[in-house]
């Protein structure tokens, strides 16, 4: 049993590591330089539209969004603008989408990325069923940041991409996923408003213990029942268990689930 469901929203960044990535060259030529994950995409937004000297009618003239929704935008209204609108303004401000949308500032060059290019995806570790590790040798190693394909159906969240290990998952239907699998996903907490879990979904599922010490990522399938949520892996070992979660229960076991990406993609590079 376990003593708190958690799996809609989170209380702290999933990026707490924003500022340890270590990045590949890959989006124009360059290294990101720096992180600026405390300012609001649209605070971003309002400081490029003063730095150009513009006012919010030019920047709606400009971009050919409608004033009224760039007054939303820059009071921090619409958290997550619909369609194209952030592409868009990243650019008629000439900066990269990676900047206004995650405050990801490419060194040397303004260059917006083109319609279906990769975009960033943090390698966040390894979803391993029953293993726990300690916190700080999580915190502190480097990520790093990855080319993948842009999600089409949540094109604004954040993608955090896991190494599979173990065989928890082996017999998921239609596909398995197997020891050595890197799954793409969405962070949870960007999608929850508009993708509540429900039965069938694949999810990666955080659980930590020791006073928030330990943590486990594992990999799981969504059934839900009244009263409860269960997590389940799919394999044929039968050492690997089911988390049950009963809506707003305490339990002794002192530990704590959240959802922290929804699963998009599976993909394994075959070697050469």
């Amino acid at each position: 049993m376990i003593c708190l469901i958690v799996v809609v929203l989170m209380h702290e960044p999933i990026l707490d590591f924003k500022s340890n990535y270590k990045a590949d060259d890959f989006q124009t030529g360059n290294y990101f330089r720096k992180y600026d994950a405390i300012m609001s995409w649209w605070k971003r937004l309002d400081e490029r539209r003063k730095e150009l000297g513009w006012n919010k009618a030019e920047l709606a003239r400009r971009s050919g969004i409608p004033y009224d929704n760039i007054n939303k935008y820059l009071r921090g209204e619409i958290e997550q603008p619909r369609g194209d609108a952030l592409e868009t303004l990243a650019r008629t401000i000439k900066r990269p989408l990676l900047w206004l949308r995650d405050g990801i500032e490419v060194e040397g060059g303004e260059l917006v990325p083109a319609p279906g290019r990769l975009v960033a995806g943090a390698l966040v570790g390894k979803a391993e069923a029953g293993t726990f590790r300690e916190v700080d040798a999580f915190d502190q190693a480097e990520r790093q940041v990855i080319a993948v394909p842009p999600d089409e159906r949540f094109p604004n969240a954040r993608i955090l991409v896991f190494d599979v290990a173990g065989d928890s998952m082996n017999d998921l239907r239609p596909r398995p996923i197997l020891d050595g699998d890197r799954l793409i996903c969405v962070a949870y907490e960007d999608v929850a408003h508009e993708a509540v879990l429900r039965d069938g979904m694949v999810v990666v599922v955080e659980r930590t213990r020791d006073g928030g010490q330990t943590r486990e990522w594992s990999v799981k399938q969504v059934e839900i029942y009244q009263g409860r949520t269960e997590f389940h892996p799919r394999s044929t070992n039968p050492k690997h268990k089911p988390i049950v979660v009963e809506r707003d229960v305490f339990a002794d076991d002192g530990s704590q689930v959240e959802v922290v990406g929804l699963v998009r993609r599976v993909q394994n590079d075959l070697p050469f």
